[in-house]
């Protein structure tokens, strides 16, 4: 049987016994699809090792994928032949001794909590239902650290108004349970009782787009888009900026790694332990500014970088 079928029987069962979520899925689909062409659908015993290597090689030298992109081409490799091998396909690993690229340490991108105070600032009481919806998806973006998919498959019910919470369907299937702010629930209610009836069914999705219909993971990130130009902000923002925001204004306010870590839905720590290294620069920069001998004094050998 050729690639090309294996593939289709590998991405179905991810998706019926592994709980990969429907943009992982399509990641992989495509990243084998790629794979698949490249070899020209060959079947699975003709593939070896010096072929995997040729097709990395080839990914690295065209400079145009981040180093991310291509780990995440080459788990999609390794998840495949993983099942290849427990399938009796292949009884070698064509990965086996492969050195592989190291993922890239990038700390990540987010608003100072003065840019995020001007910026909801200027999200102030909306007429339409439309840009009143646009506001709260701001406000719980920022207020419970929520991926952009999560916040899309949110329905009404989903939203406990009385104790203040949103229960999160995350990355495999996991439920976990987020606290969401007063100014976001005060958003949330206002954006439903414009709606009108039928918005408060607790089974009715949370966030709909002007044809009645759920808004889309893609659609929360065109719709921040355009709401940032039409708000006049300079300064690019996506969904995970506001998450990555929402992440290091805790952990700077002295919330424990393990909190922030449940509320954003991290299975691994380390996932979390990125934000502080975001928290020890921010902690060094206050330390500057404050501490009376944090620099040498001037006209020193010590503040030229001499020895003494």
């Amino acid at each position: 049987m050729p690639l090309r079928n294996w593939v289709q029987r590998f991405l179905t069962h991810l998706r019926g016994s592994r709980n990969y979520s429907a943009h992982t899925l399509r990641a992989y689909g495509a990243d084998l699809e790629q794979f698949r062409r490249r070899l020209g659908d060959p079947e699975p015993a003709a593939v070896d090792r010096n072929q995997v290597r040729a097709y990395l090689a080839d990914l690295q030298d065209q400079g145009v994928l981040s180093r991310n992109t291509v780990l995440r081409k080459v788990s999609a490799l390794r998840a495949f032949f993983r099942f290849l091998r427990s399938e009796g396909v292949m009884t070698q690993d064509p990965f086996c001794a492969l050195p592989l690229p190291r993922k890239a340490a990038k700390l990540p991108k987010f608003l100072t909590e003065s840019e995020i105070g001007e910026l909801l600032g200027r999200a102030g009481p909306q007429q339409s239902p439309s840009r009143q919806r646009d506001r709260a998806i701001l406000e719980l973006l920022y207020s419970s650290g929520l991926r952009r998919s999560e916040l899309a498959a949110l329905n009404v019910g989903d939203v406990d108004f009385v104790s203040g919470f949103v229960r999160v369907l995350g990355k495999g299937s996991r439920e976990r349970l987020v606290p969401v702010g007063r100014t976001a629930l005060a958003c949330l209610r206002e954006y439903l009782r414009q709606r009108g009836p039928g918005s408060s069914r607790g089974e009715s999705p949370l966030f709909v787009n002007c044809r009645g219909q759920r808004l889309t993971d893609a659609g929360v990130a065109f719709l921040l888009k355009v709401w940032l130009q039409r708000a006049g902000w300079l300064k690019p923002v996506t969904p995970h900026a506001l998450r990555h925001s929402f992440a290091t204004h805790l952990l700077n306010s002295g919330c424990d790694l393990r909190s922030v870590q449940e509320m954003l839905g991290h299975k691994s720590l380390a996932t979390t332990q990125i934000y502080t290294h975001v928290s020890l620069e921010k902690l060094k920069e206050v330390y500057g500014r404050s501490h009376p001998r944090s620099s040498c004094p001037k006209g020193t050998n010590f503040e030229k970088g001499q020895r003494p």
